[in-house]
């Protein structure tokens, strides 16, 4: 979904309880959607998705779990074709093999016949028709939940209390006030498993931090890049903040070129928002590449490896 995230879904205010009469809609989508039949796969599945939208560090999470499984096994990404997340698609490739069609249920069929031995997906948990193995609910530890109300009241694509049906939640991002969030999830699934996971950049030596910088970024939730900017102690001097999964058009690089320019600043953005660009845009624009890393990460991968 393209869009910035409006400044009502952070709190309650008066404008979300005006909305809040068409959250009917929304509940209404997802309680038909629970009724259909699941259907299980031989193939081993780990949904990775998200209750609040964009933002959330699933891909990076997806990644990551990939890594860790194709020491052992073949892996493959699953990712619905969304002609706005060609980002997303693009990034997965760069880090294994993708089946990208527009049914998640005939890309598992296609990764069975492949022999495949897990299927990770990324995105899915609101398509409630496919029995995964493994589900994981990702939330930027910032924000959480917002104000607590699904769409379009507020930032949430189904009930909170959707986290009784989740086997992980995974807050990732800058955490402080995490033994508070722990406690409202654990009162919501007391089985559930919750990690930390933290965004580290890889190539930060690439970079020059006496200079000062533009910064720009079409992503569900830029306040988290722009922080891991300024832990890092770059010095940013302006930003210009897109929808999530922005298409950038010739003539807006070309005025961020000439701001950064004109201000004597180098630019940075995403990696999911570089492979968006040309190869013309690309040109004098410099990407921070992100990791996560997980807390307990032993733990989760023995999690991993024991799915049945």
């Amino acid at each position: 979904m393209n869009l910035k995230k409006p400044d009502f879904w952070d709190k309650k205010n008066p404008l979300s309880f005006i909305l809040l009469p068409l959250t009917i809609i929304t509940h209404l989508i997802n309680f038909f959607k629970k009724l259909s039949k699941k259907k299980k796969f031989i193939i081993k599945t780990i949904c990775i998705g998200n209750v609040f939208i964009g933002g959330t560090g699933k891909t990076s999470l997806s990644i990551l779990i990939n890594q860790i499984l194709k020491k052992k096994f073949k892996t493959v990404f699953i990712k619905k074709n969304y002609i706005s997340q060609k980002d997303e698609i693009n990034l997965l490739k760069k880090n294994g093999h993708v089946i990208t069609t527009n049914s998640r249920i005939n890309s598992l069929e296609l990764a069975e016949k492949k022999k495949y031995d897990f299927a990770i997906l990324d995105d899915g948990l609101q398509q409630k028709n496919i029995k995964y193995n493994l589900k994981i609910a990702c939330f930027n530890s910032t924000e959480f939940i917002g104000n607590g109300f699904v769409l379009p009241s507020g930032p949430l694509r189904e009930s909170v209390k959707e986290i009784k049906n989740y086997d992980i939640i995974f807050l990732n991002g800058s955490v402080k006030s995490s033994q508070k969030i722990f406690k409202q999830i654990k009162k919501l699934n007391k089985n559930v498993e919750i990690f930390e996971g933290k965004y580290v950049p890889q190539n930060i030596h690439s970079f020059n931090k006496k200079k000062n910088y533009l910064m720009f970024c079409g992503i569900g939730n830029p306040k988290e890049f722009e922080n891991t900017l300024l832990k890092y102690k770059f010095k940013i001097k302006k930003k210009f903040i897109f929808a999530d999964h922005h298409k950038f058009y010739d003539e807006e690089i070309f005025s961020i070129k000439e701001i950064a320019k004109k201000n004597k600043l180098s630019i940075i953005t995403t990696e999911k928002d570089f492979l968006r660009l040309s190869s013309k845009q690309k040109k004098g624009i410099k990407f921070l590449k992100i990791k996560l890393k997980i807390k307990n990460l032993n733990k989760f991968k023995k999690i991993l490896f024991n799915i049945k």
